[in-house]
């Protein structure tokens, strides 16, 4: 028995636990830069529509069965190139004399989260039934598909994101008092956005290629960080990587015993939760 119970916490608990840090924190870190930049407490990593090609890319692997030829990682890769694809066309059409509009960026992520969606919609109608339920349950996020291999990558990805970040911090501070200002200070405006949208897409399309649309995180905890903590990002990348990490692993556990012997869908209660915790945040803020 107690074997038995060792390898299920070192084969499965352990490493589903750490891809909730990992993928939790990785959309909070995301959200805060984002938000930060665009100087929007609206945006978060889904936002951009990156999420969107992502889930477009599994979608597409999972009607024509890709997983047959190197098995799950198959999806992670279909997933990826999706989102790079995504990625591509919200550069190319946001550039306007080599620099970037945020307000245009804005704008074209939200229609390629809608294109996404209706071409979800249309996948879902064509694909055999004996697919749609890997599609819809991978839609609505899972921690399922945690594997140590799969943890290690990922942390590569988010910690590496993290030190980019990071080095952003001073100049993300500035950025906060205007446009105008950051640059009077020495800001690279155009070189912070460049760099901050691309690292938050390409660590958002690996999260969202292992764990599915796992929506909330990245807008609802960096703006209960900010509320919580200093507005100082070298303060908030930290508390708002740990805290995304907390919820979305307390949000599993919550998914994994509210139906026991079944299990939600994840995406399912950081959406409940999440939504109802910002309509109280918004509206504590109205009051005052």
């Amino acid at each position: 028995m107690n074997d038995i119970n060792t390898t299920i916490i070192a084969e499965i608990r352990l490493p589903r636990a750490i891809l909730g840090l990992l993928a939790g924190g990785g959309l909070a870190l995301c959200g805060t830069v984002l938000q930060g930049v665009f100087r929007n407490n609206l945006v978060e990593p889904y936002t951009l529509g990156i999420s969107g090609g992502s889930a477009v890319g599994v979608a597409l692997g999972l009607m024509v069965n890709f997983q047959t030829f190197l098995g799950f990682s198959s999806l992670i890769i279909a997933g990826f190139l999706g989102a790079l694809f995504s990625l591509f066309i919200l550069y190319i059409v946001a550039i306007r004399n080599h620099k970037i509009d945020t307000k245009n960026l804005l704008l074209i992520g939200v229609m390629i989260s809608f294109i996404s969606s209706s071409l979800l919609m249309l996948i879902l109608s064509i694909s055999k039934v004996e697919n749609l339920h890997g599609i819809v349950f991978w839609i609505m996020g899972s921690l399922g598909n945690a594997e140590n291999n799969i943890n290690f990558i990922l942390f590569f990805i988010v910690s590496s994101g993290f030190v980019i970040f990071y080095l952003l911090a001073n100049d993300l501070n500035a950025m906060q008092f205007g446009y105008e200002k950051s640059f009077t200070l020495g800001v690279n405006i155009d070189v912070v956005i460049k760099i901050t949208i691309i690292t938050a897409s390409f660590i958002t399309a690996s999260i969202v290629s292992v764990t599915g649309m796992v929506g909330f995180i990245g807008l609802v905890v960096p703006h209960l960080m900010r509320k919580l903590f200093y507005k100082d990002f070298r303060i908030l990348l930290p508390t708002s990587f740990l805290g995304g990490g907390f919820f979305l692993t307390a949000s599993d556990f919550l998914a994994s015993k509210i139906i026991y012997p079944n299990e939600l869908p994840v995406g399912v209660i950081t959406g409940i939760v999440g939504g109802i915790f910002f309509i109280y945040i918004f509206k504590k803020e109205r009051i005052r």
